[in-house]
């Protein structure tokens, strides 16, 4: 590649870039989980059974806890919470499940429920592991629709769990004892005197170190695809549990007479305010992609400028980098990364400022962290497979981490409400909500300068216009009284426009993040991949930004000349760019193809398939 950039990128600039990407405080929100993932206990093992992934995960669990001041903090801080997915997502997908739910779900769902004031020294000690049980074997984003039972038993002053049929039984928890005993909290169905009062949850033991506790049923499911956690089916015939294991508080309680109240008439709405941990979830989950898109991205980078290969008639052997075919898809996936990271810390700070309260301010934010979770997540995966492509069969083995990360974003893509059922929901609410707005018009004075990233912004938000206002035509021309059909056909469109709202959103923290770059190398190359982020979105949608005025023919067919003008400016600086990722060296050394010696691992038939400062390792070198 030939460079068309000026002057060095200095040390300084990577530094700005690293704030851009992690956010001005990462050394304090941050440091301590890059510091981490650089200690022994975080080494990739060498050709491990599923079974010690198994154990690993909960050792480290272990590990992560002893390291901590106080396992509380951590679980009531959601930024805290997403900084340990950024970093131990790309380390170990398995282990940052079960951290996931056991400092999320668990233990940030007794602390949200805390009315009681309960003693949680053996969770916080991990003498118990904490596990979450809300998805059903016929239950899976309809929560709502759950049939586990909790019957107030007046007589006991307490409540009997039931699993009432097989359909019922709680669908991939880790409730196993591997890891030690294990404590879960139970979404079920509170029944007092008869009446359904709506989903709660329930704290109730369920295994000690060796096997399930009296009443509770768990059983193993099949291997999931790339991961060991130990997902099982469990279930519960007639376990009884006191008064204390109900999470209640203004959403519903047990009063002392035996009577069900609650400030929330909506049953829906109980349990919203039961399962309000997976908001934070949906954070914890975009932060995993874009940890692990980060990761591969820059495995890809440097495995791409050593690996040489044949070059033109008469030049030689040159790197797999130096041609388009190749650099080109992995400066679209820089952009796009910048994009994803972006759009998280946007989601996080949107959701930070308005959870806890009430209104349509906490609505949008919460639907912003959906979109973005379902959007980054699809993202992550995209840029993931083109990275292991762009390594060809090298990164099929799995000491070269990358299946495992692949995997494990399939994992996120379900995980915390599955990526199209968010997206459809966002949908429904924006199409509705945009209803009340008037169509915008093409823009007066002229055609703008694709060279403008303000011109590019407006684009993708006349792209989110365009799309909504397809669906609200589509459902207009179908007849009333069937919502089903009605939807059916608005859904397309619908779906389309939640996508461009999540371009505009990551555009429009790409531009705040520009704006607050001093002049330079920085703001340049950020510019840069702005406009390339924009553009490339924008030309998969010309025909329509055509057909409705908003470009001209002559920029549309200029488009590609433009995009490509970029891709060289951004792939002359990949591996500066892969540098303000921060990857700790420790890190890198695990994944034996980002070393320019991974050949040598090939010509020691003892060697370990793992790197360390950047060398292959037999084992008696450890």
């Amino acid at each position: 590649m030939t460079s068309t950039t000026d002057g060095p990128f200095t040390e300084r600039s990577t530094e700005l870039l690293t704030a851009v990407l992690l956010g001005d405080d990462h050394r304090r929100e941050h440091g301590s989980w890059r510091r981490l993932i650089g200690t022994e206990p975080f080494r990739r093992p060498d050709r491990p059974t599923p079974e010690e992934l198994l154990d690993l995960a909960y050792e480290r669990l272990r590990v992560l806890n002893d390291s901590l001041d106080s396992g509380a903090r951590l679980a009531a801080d959601p930024r805290a919470l997403a900084a340990l997915h950024e970093w131990l997502g790309p380390v170990d997908p398995t282990f940052t499940t079960v951290a996931g739910i056991h400092y999320n779900l668990f233990l940030g769902s007794l602390l949200d429920h805390d009315d009681r004031r309960r003693d949680l020294s053996d969770f916080l000690r991990l003498r118990s592991v904490g596990t979450f049980l809300c998805t059903e074997v016929e239950h899976g984003n309809d929560a709502a629709a759950i049939e586990t039972t909790a019957r107030y038993d007046r007589a006991r002053d307490g409540f009997v769990l039931h699993t009432p049929h097989a359909g019922a039984q709680k669908f991939m928890p880790n409730t196993s004892p591997a890891g030690g005993p294990k404590t879960g909290l139970v979404a079920a169905r509170l029944l007092v005197d008869g009446d359904d009062q709506g989903v709660f949850l329930f704290l109730v033991p369920l295994t000690d170190a060796e096997r399930a506790l009296p009443g509770v049923r768990v059983r193993r499911l099949p291997a999931r695809m790339g991961s060991p956690v130990d997902h099982c089916l469990t279930s519960f015939d007639r376990v009884f549990v006191g008064r204390d294991a109900l999470l209640g508080g203004d959403h519903g309680r047990i009063g002392e007479d035996g009577g069900f109240s609650s400030g929330v008439g909506n049953r829906r709405r109980r349990l919203l305010a039961s399962i309000g941990r997976v908001t934070a979830g949906k954070i914890s989950m975009s932060a995993c992609a874009v940890g692990s898109a980060r990761a591969t991205l820059a495995v890809a980078v440097r495995y791409g400028a050593h690996r040489r290969v044949s070059g033109p008639r008469g030049t030689g052997r040159v790197p797999v980098m130096a041609h388009r075919s190749h650099h080109g898809p992995l400066a679209g996936a820089m952009a796009t990364v910048f994009a994803m990271s972006l759009l998280h810390r946007r989601a996080l700070d949107r959701w930070e400022t308005h959870r806890g309260r009430v209104g349509p301010g906490r609505e949008e934010a919460e639907r912003l962290v959906a979109v973005a979770k379902g959007w980054i997540t699809w993202q992550a995966r995209s840029v993931i497979v083109e990275c292991r492509e762009r390594c060809g069969a090298q990164a099929l083995l799995e000491n070269n981490g990358m299946s495992a990360l692949l995997t494990g974003v399939e994992g996120a893509i379900t995980a915390e409400g599955d990526n199209l059922a968010i997206h459809a929901k966002a949908a429904a609410e924006m199409l509705f909500a945009a209803e009340q707005r008037e169509p915008p018009a093409p823009r007066g004075g002229g055609p703008g300068d694709l060279s403008d990233p303000r011109f590019l912004g407006g684009l993708l938000e006349a792209l989110e216009e365009i799309w909504f206002r397809r669906a609200r035509r589509r459902m207009g021309s179908t007849p009333h009284g069937d919502p089903l059909r009605r939807w059916n056909a608005a859904s397309g469109p619908a779906l389309r426009g939640v996508e461009a709202h999540a371009h505009r959103q990551a555009a429009e923290a790409y531009a705040d993040a520009v704006a607050g770059l001093p002049c330079g190398h920085a703001r340049d190359q950020l510019t840069r991949l702005q406009r390339l982020f924009a553009l490339d979105r924008i030309a998969r949608n010309s025909g329509d930004l055509l057909a409705a005025g908003y470009v001209t023919a002559e920029q549309v067919e200029l488009l590609p000349d433009v995009l490509d003008g970029l891709i060289t400016d951004v792939a002359d600086r990949l591996p500066e760019l892969v540098d303000s990722f921060a990857l700790p060296a420790e890190l890198l050394a695990d994944w034996p193809i980002a070393g320019a010696d991974y050949v040598d691992a090939y010509d020691d038939p003892d060697a370990s398939w793992r790197r360390d400062g950047g060398r292959a390792t037999a084992p008696g070198e450890r």
